[in-house]
Protein backbone atom coordinates (compact mmCIF):
# COMPACT_ATOMS: atom_id res chain seq x y z
CA UNK A 1 0.00 0.00 0.00
CA UNK A 2 2.99 2.62 0.90
CA UNK A 3 6.32 2.35 1.57
CA UNK A 4 9.72 3.82 0.81
CA UNK A 5 12.63 3.76 -1.82
CA UNK A 6 15.82 2.83 0.28
CA UNK A 7 19.22 2.16 -2.43
CA UNK A 8 23.04 1.83 -1.25
CA UNK A 9 23.25 5.79 -1.12
CA UNK A 10 21.23 5.41 1.76
CA UNK A 11 23.22 2.66 3.35
CA UNK A 12 26.56 4.60 2.88
CA UNK A 13 25.00 8.10 4.29
CA UNK A 14 23.45 6.12 7.40
CA UNK A 15 26.55 3.99 7.82
CA UNK A 16 28.79 7.34 8.01
CA UNK A 17 26.26 9.05 10.71
CA UNK A 18 26.89 5.91 12.46
CA UNK A 19 30.81 4.99 12.23
CA UNK A 20 31.57 8.56 12.48
CA UNK A 21 28.68 10.50 13.82
CA UNK A 22 29.34 10.43 17.21
CA UNK A 23 33.26 11.36 17.21
CA UNK A 24 34.81 12.32 14.12
CA UNK A 25 31.91 14.06 13.03
CA UNK A 26 29.62 17.34 14.95
CA UNK A 27 26.44 14.93 16.54
CA UNK A 28 24.50 16.65 14.26
CA UNK A 29 26.14 17.19 10.96
CA UNK A 30 23.44 15.34 9.32
CA UNK A 31 20.84 16.98 10.73
CA UNK A 32 22.22 20.53 10.38
CA UNK A 33 23.11 19.86 6.67
CA UNK A 34 19.84 18.48 5.87
CA UNK A 35 17.97 21.33 7.37
CA UNK A 36 20.23 23.68 5.43
CA UNK A 37 19.86 22.41 2.33
CA UNK A 38 15.78 21.20 2.45
CA UNK A 39 15.07 25.13 3.42
CA UNK A 40 17.41 26.42 0.60
CA UNK A 41 15.47 24.03 -1.89
CA UNK A 42 12.13 25.84 -0.68
CA UNK A 43 13.33 28.97 -0.96
CA UNK A 44 12.96 29.44 2.88
CA UNK A 45 15.55 31.05 5.12
CA UNK A 46 15.60 28.15 8.12
CA UNK A 47 14.93 24.73 9.15
CA UNK A 48 14.37 23.15 11.87
CA UNK A 49 14.10 18.78 11.84
CA UNK A 50 11.34 17.40 14.22
CA UNK A 51 10.85 13.97 15.37
CA UNK A 52 7.91 14.22 12.88
CA UNK A 53 5.41 17.08 11.28
CA UNK A 54 2.93 16.80 14.48
CA UNK A 55 5.62 18.13 16.50
CA UNK A 56 7.03 20.55 13.94
CA UNK A 57 3.48 21.74 13.88
CA UNK A 58 3.06 21.99 17.58
CA UNK A 59 6.56 23.92 17.98
CA UNK A 60 5.64 26.55 15.18
CA UNK A 61 2.01 26.90 16.86
CA UNK A 62 3.85 26.92 20.23
CA UNK A 63 6.89 29.51 18.79
CA UNK A 64 3.89 32.29 17.71
CA UNK A 65 2.28 32.18 21.16
CA UNK A 66 -1.07 30.49 19.82
CA UNK A 67 -3.16 29.97 23.55
CA UNK A 68 -5.96 29.60 25.02
CA UNK A 69 -8.21 32.35 23.94
CA UNK A 70 -6.95 32.22 20.38
CA UNK A 71 -8.83 30.03 17.75
CA UNK A 72 -7.21 28.44 14.73
CA UNK A 73 -9.00 27.38 11.63
CA UNK A 74 -8.17 23.67 9.96
CA UNK A 75 -9.69 21.70 7.55
CA UNK A 76 -12.45 19.42 8.60
CA UNK A 77 -10.55 16.31 6.28
CA UNK A 78 -7.40 15.69 7.12
CA UNK A 79 -5.03 13.60 9.14
CA UNK A 80 -5.27 14.46 13.14
CA UNK A 81 -1.69 15.38 13.55
CA UNK A 82 -2.39 18.50 11.46
CA UNK A 83 -4.28 19.60 14.47
CA UNK A 84 -2.94 18.13 17.49
CA UNK A 85 -0.83 21.08 18.40
CA UNK A 86 -3.62 22.94 18.48
CA UNK A 87 -5.71 20.78 21.57
CA UNK A 88 -1.90 20.65 23.07
CA UNK A 89 -1.70 24.45 23.51
CA UNK A 90 -5.81 24.73 24.95
CA UNK A 91 -6.81 26.51 21.96
CA UNK A 92 -10.09 25.67 20.33
CA UNK A 93 -9.90 23.92 16.76
CA UNK A 94 -11.82 25.32 14.16
CA UNK A 95 -13.10 23.13 11.41
CA UNK A 96 -13.77 24.65 7.77
CA UNK A 97 -15.43 22.46 4.94
CA UNK A 98 -13.08 21.97 1.93
CA UNK A 99 -13.15 22.19 -2.11
CA UNK A 100 -15.09 19.70 -3.76
CA UNK A 101 -12.26 19.74 -6.51
CA UNK A 102 -8.84 20.07 -4.72
CA UNK A 103 -10.01 19.06 -1.19
CA UNK A 104 -8.22 21.92 0.36
CA UNK A 105 -9.66 24.98 1.98
CA UNK A 106 -10.78 28.08 0.16
CA UNK A 107 -11.23 31.75 1.18
CA UNK A 108 -14.68 30.96 1.17
CA UNK A 109 -14.47 28.27 3.63
CA UNK A 110 -12.27 30.06 5.92
CA UNK A 111 -14.65 33.07 5.98
CA UNK A 112 -17.30 31.30 7.26
CA UNK A 113 -15.06 30.24 10.41
CA UNK A 114 -13.70 33.42 11.06
CA UNK A 115 -14.43 35.24 14.45
CA UNK A 116 -12.47 37.59 16.49
CA UNK A 117 -10.36 35.37 17.97
CA UNK A 118 -9.31 33.30 14.99
CA UNK A 119 -5.55 33.91 15.49
CA UNK A 120 -4.18 31.39 12.41
CA UNK A 121 -5.34 29.17 9.58
CA UNK A 122 -3.57 25.73 8.41
CA UNK A 123 -3.66 25.00 4.70
CA UNK A 124 -3.26 21.32 4.23
CA UNK A 125 -1.97 20.77 0.84
CA UNK A 126 -4.20 17.01 0.89
CA UNK A 127 -2.37 14.01 -1.29
CA UNK A 128 0.02 16.47 -2.93
CA UNK A 129 -3.23 18.82 -3.71
CA UNK A 130 -2.74 22.42 -3.76
CA UNK A 131 -5.43 25.27 -2.87
CA UNK A 132 -5.09 29.01 -4.75
CA UNK A 133 -2.99 30.21 -1.99
CA UNK A 134 -3.00 33.55 -3.97
CA UNK A 135 -6.31 34.19 -2.79
CA UNK A 136 -5.77 32.37 0.93
CA UNK A 137 -2.61 34.67 1.31
CA UNK A 138 -4.30 38.04 0.40
CA UNK A 139 -7.50 36.94 2.59
CA UNK A 140 -5.71 36.24 5.77
CA UNK A 141 -3.42 39.38 5.40
CA UNK A 142 -6.32 41.50 4.90
CA UNK A 143 -7.53 40.14 8.30
CA UNK A 144 -4.10 39.90 10.18
CA UNK A 145 -4.59 35.84 10.14
CA UNK A 146 -1.40 33.81 10.57
CA UNK A 147 -1.15 31.37 7.47
CA UNK A 148 0.24 28.16 8.33
CA UNK A 149 0.88 25.72 5.49
CA UNK A 150 1.25 21.43 6.55
CA UNK A 151 2.79 20.27 3.48
CA UNK A 152 3.27 16.97 5.13
CA UNK A 153 1.74 15.57 2.10
CA UNK A 154 2.88 18.00 -0.95
CA UNK A 155 6.89 17.74 -1.12
CA UNK A 156 7.32 17.72 -4.88
CA UNK A 157 4.26 19.85 -5.51
CA UNK A 158 4.16 23.29 -6.35
CA UNK A 159 1.62 25.95 -7.22
CA UNK A 160 2.54 28.84 -10.28
CA UNK A 161 6.04 27.89 -9.84
CA UNK A 162 6.50 28.73 -6.36
CA UNK A 163 7.51 24.74 -4.21
CA UNK A 164 4.65 23.42 -2.03
CA UNK A 165 6.22 24.37 1.50
CA UNK A 166 7.34 27.74 1.03
CA UNK A 167 3.43 29.70 1.53
CA UNK A 168 2.48 31.22 4.98
CA UNK A 169 4.80 32.09 8.08
CA UNK A 170 5.88 28.59 7.93
CA UNK A 171 5.77 25.37 6.76
CA UNK A 172 5.93 22.02 7.85
CA UNK A 173 6.89 18.12 6.45
CA UNK A 174 6.77 15.04 7.16
CA UNK A 175 9.29 12.03 6.50
CA UNK A 176 6.77 9.39 7.78
CA UNK A 177 7.63 5.49 6.46
CA UNK A 178 4.75 6.29 4.08
CA UNK A 179 5.81 9.50 2.62
CA UNK A 180 7.83 10.38 -0.77
CA UNK A 181 11.39 10.89 1.38
CA UNK A 182 11.71 9.22 4.63
CA UNK A 183 13.28 9.11 8.10
CA UNK A 184 10.91 6.35 9.01
CA UNK A 185 9.56 9.11 11.42
CA UNK A 186 10.21 12.47 11.36
CA UNK A 187 9.10 16.37 10.50
CA UNK A 188 11.07 19.54 8.95
CA UNK A 189 9.78 23.05 10.08
CA UNK A 190 10.47 25.67 7.71
CA UNK A 191 10.63 29.51 8.81
CA UNK A 192 12.12 32.87 7.15
CA UNK A 193 11.81 34.72 10.53
CA UNK A 194 14.94 35.19 12.19
CA UNK A 195 12.89 35.41 15.90
CA UNK A 196 10.68 33.00 15.05
CA UNK A 197 13.04 30.37 14.21
CA UNK A 198 15.38 31.29 17.32
CA UNK A 199 12.27 30.57 19.50
CA UNK A 200 11.06 27.47 17.72
CA UNK A 201 14.62 26.22 17.92
CA UNK A 202 14.76 27.10 21.77
CA UNK A 203 11.56 25.33 22.17
CA UNK A 204 12.79 22.39 20.79
CA UNK A 205 15.51 21.45 23.49
CA UNK A 206 14.49 21.93 26.75
CA UNK A 207 14.35 25.32 26.93
CA UNK A 208 18.33 25.86 27.23
CA UNK A 209 21.21 28.07 25.60
CA UNK A 210 22.42 25.98 23.03
CA UNK A 211 25.81 24.00 24.48
CA UNK A 212 24.45 24.80 28.21
CA UNK A 213 22.90 22.84 30.92
CA UNK A 214 20.74 26.41 31.82
CA UNK A 215 16.85 25.77 31.39
CA UNK A 216 15.06 29.37 31.66
CA UNK A 217 11.37 27.46 30.30
CA UNK A 218 10.19 23.98 30.62
CA UNK A 219 9.50 23.63 27.44
CA UNK A 220 9.99 19.93 24.68
CA UNK A 221 11.93 17.56 23.80
CA UNK A 222 11.52 17.41 20.16
CA UNK A 223 15.25 17.11 18.92
CA UNK A 224 15.90 14.72 16.36
CA UNK A 225 18.89 12.41 15.82
CA UNK A 226 22.24 12.26 12.74
CA UNK A 227 21.32 8.44 11.86
CA UNK A 228 17.78 9.78 11.21
CA UNK A 229 19.28 12.94 9.14
CA UNK A 230 21.58 10.70 7.45
CA UNK A 231 18.57 8.89 5.84
CA UNK A 232 16.99 11.50 5.16
CA UNK A 233 19.36 13.97 3.46
CA UNK A 234 20.40 10.29 1.09
CA UNK A 235 16.80 10.72 0.39
CA UNK A 236 16.79 14.30 -0.46
CA UNK A 237 19.40 14.01 -3.17
CA UNK A 238 16.85 11.25 -4.85
CA UNK A 239 14.24 13.82 -4.57
CA UNK A 240 13.42 14.26 -8.51
CA UNK A 241 13.56 10.79 -8.60
CA UNK A 242 11.51 9.70 -6.35
CA UNK A 243 9.07 12.68 -7.03
CA UNK A 244 9.04 11.16 -10.82
CA UNK A 245 7.39 7.83 -9.51
CA UNK A 246 4.93 9.09 -7.57
CA UNK A 247 3.85 11.05 -10.54
CA UNK A 248 4.07 8.02 -12.95
CA UNK A 249 1.56 5.95 -10.28
CA UNK A 250 -0.80 8.80 -10.18
CA UNK A 251 -0.24 8.52 -14.01
CA UNK A 252 -0.79 5.24 -14.34
CA UNK A 253 -4.14 4.92 -12.61
CA UNK A 254 -5.32 8.22 -14.65
CA UNK A 255 -4.32 6.50 -17.85
CA UNK A 256 -5.86 3.05 -16.88
CA UNK A 257 -9.26 4.02 -15.50
CA UNK A 258 -9.54 6.76 -18.32
CA UNK A 259 -12.76 5.06 -19.48
CA UNK A 260 -14.47 4.73 -15.97
CA UNK A 261 -17.30 7.39 -15.89
CA UNK A 262 -17.82 9.50 -13.15
CA UNK A 263 -14.76 9.30 -10.71
CA UNK A 264 -12.43 12.10 -9.94
CA UNK A 265 -8.69 11.54 -9.24
CA UNK A 266 -5.94 13.95 -7.91
CA UNK A 267 -6.35 17.21 -9.90
CA UNK A 268 -3.57 18.92 -11.52
CA UNK A 269 -4.61 22.62 -12.63
CA UNK A 270 -2.72 23.90 -15.55
CA UNK A 271 -0.90 26.33 -12.45
CA UNK A 272 0.05 23.21 -9.93
CA UNK A 273 2.44 20.29 -10.77
CA UNK A 274 1.28 17.73 -8.20
CA UNK A 275 3.84 15.90 -6.15
CA UNK A 276 1.09 13.11 -5.54
CA UNK A 277 1.43 11.87 -2.39
CA UNK A 278 -0.95 9.48 -2.49
CA UNK A 279 -3.14 8.69 -5.38
CA UNK A 280 -6.87 9.54 -4.23
CA UNK A 281 -9.96 8.02 -5.98
CA UNK A 282 -13.56 9.89 -5.39
CA UNK A 283 -16.20 7.50 -6.98
CA UNK A 284 -19.43 9.31 -8.10
CA UNK A 285 -22.85 9.17 -6.90
CA UNK A 286 -24.01 7.18 -9.66
CA UNK A 287 -22.38 4.43 -7.94
CA UNK A 288 -24.21 4.43 -5.14
CA UNK A 289 -21.07 2.95 -3.31
CA UNK A 290 -19.73 3.99 0.18
CA UNK A 291 -15.63 3.66 0.58
CA UNK A 292 -16.82 1.01 3.16
CA UNK A 293 -18.25 -1.22 0.64
CA UNK A 294 -15.73 -0.23 -1.84
CA UNK A 295 -12.80 -1.05 0.21
CA UNK A 296 -14.60 -4.12 1.19
CA UNK A 297 -14.92 -5.54 -2.57
CA UNK A 298 -11.34 -4.45 -3.20
CA UNK A 299 -10.04 -6.18 -0.16
CA UNK A 300 -12.05 -9.56 -1.37
CA UNK A 301 -9.37 -9.50 -4.41
CA UNK A 302 -6.48 -9.80 -1.86
CA UNK A 303 -5.78 -6.04 -3.02
CA UNK A 304 -4.78 -3.34 0.00
CA UNK A 305 -7.26 0.22 -0.23
CA UNK A 306 -6.92 2.72 2.68
CA UNK A 307 -9.83 5.31 3.24
CA UNK A 308 -9.85 9.22 2.40
CA UNK A 309 -9.05 10.55 5.43
CA UNK A 310 -12.75 10.44 7.85
CA UNK A 311 -13.44 14.22 9.10
CA UNK A 312 -12.66 14.58 11.98
CA UNK A 313 -15.75 16.46 13.72
CA UNK A 314 -17.09 12.67 12.61
CA UNK A 315 -13.80 10.77 14.95
CA UNK A 316 -14.48 10.34 18.80
CA UNK A 317 -11.76 12.68 19.43
CA UNK A 318 -13.47 15.35 18.28
CA UNK A 319 -17.21 13.87 17.95
CA UNK A 320 -19.08 17.31 16.99
CA UNK A 321 -21.94 16.09 15.28
CA UNK A 322 -23.36 19.24 14.02
CA UNK A 323 -20.34 19.86 11.78
CA UNK A 324 -22.04 17.36 9.24
CA UNK A 325 -24.45 19.80 8.70
CA UNK A 326 -21.87 23.15 8.10
CA UNK A 327 -19.08 21.05 6.75
CA UNK A 328 -21.39 18.96 3.68
CA UNK A 329 -18.21 19.42 0.96
CA UNK A 330 -16.08 17.20 3.56
CA UNK A 331 -18.51 14.98 4.83
CA UNK A 332 -19.86 13.99 0.79
CA UNK A 333 -16.06 13.70 -0.40
CA UNK A 334 -14.97 11.56 2.53
CA UNK A 335 -17.76 9.28 2.27
CA UNK A 336 -17.10 8.02 -1.12
CA UNK A 337 -13.05 8.36 -0.87
CA UNK A 338 -10.49 5.75 -1.23
CA UNK A 339 -6.68 6.09 -1.15
CA UNK A 340 -5.03 3.80 -3.87
CA UNK A 341 -1.29 2.11 -3.10
CA UNK A 342 1.31 4.55 -3.40
CA UNK A 343 4.53 2.46 -2.79
CA UNK A 344 7.75 3.83 -4.69
CA UNK A 345 8.54 -0.30 -5.23
CA UNK A 346 4.98 -0.41 -7.39
CA UNK A 347 5.58 -2.19 -10.96
CA UNK A 348 3.52 -1.66 -13.97
CA UNK A 349 1.97 -4.71 -13.65
CA UNK A 350 0.83 -3.91 -9.79
CA UNK A 351 -1.03 -1.10 -11.41
CA UNK A 352 -2.20 -3.21 -14.31
CA UNK A 353 -3.77 -5.12 -11.83
CA UNK A 354 -5.00 -3.44 -9.18
CA UNK A 355 -6.49 -1.01 -11.50
CA UNK A 356 -8.39 -4.50 -13.14
CA UNK A 357 -9.62 -4.90 -9.52
CA UNK A 358 -11.09 -1.12 -9.21
CA UNK A 359 -12.87 -1.52 -13.13
CA UNK A 360 -14.39 -4.90 -12.20
CA UNK A 361 -16.13 -3.51 -8.87
CA UNK A 362 -17.72 -0.37 -10.22
CA UNK A 363 -18.51 -2.00 -13.38
CA UNK A 364 -20.19 -5.00 -11.31
CA UNK A 365 -21.04 -2.45 -7.80
CA UNK A 366 -24.89 -3.77 -7.89
CA UNK A 367 -24.11 -7.53 -8.01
Amino acid sequence: MAGPSVTELEEKYVLDALRNGWYGKDAYYYVEKFENEFAKYHSRQFGLMTPNCTTALHLLLSGLGVGQDDEVIVPDCTWIGSVAGITYLGAKTVFADIDPIHWCLTVDTIKKCVTPKTKAVIVVDLFGNMPDYDLIKNYCDSQKIILIEDAAEALGSSYKGRKAGSFGVGSTFSFHRTKTITTGEGGMLLLDDHILYERCKFLRDHGRAPGTYFNTEVTYKYMPFNVQAALGYAQFQRLEELVDKKRWIWKGFVERLKDLPDIILNPEPSYVVNGVWATALIIGKSYNLSKEVAMNKIEKFGAPVRPFFYPLTSLPAFDIKEAKFRNLVAYDISSRGINLPCALNLTEYNLDQYSKIIIQVLNNHNE
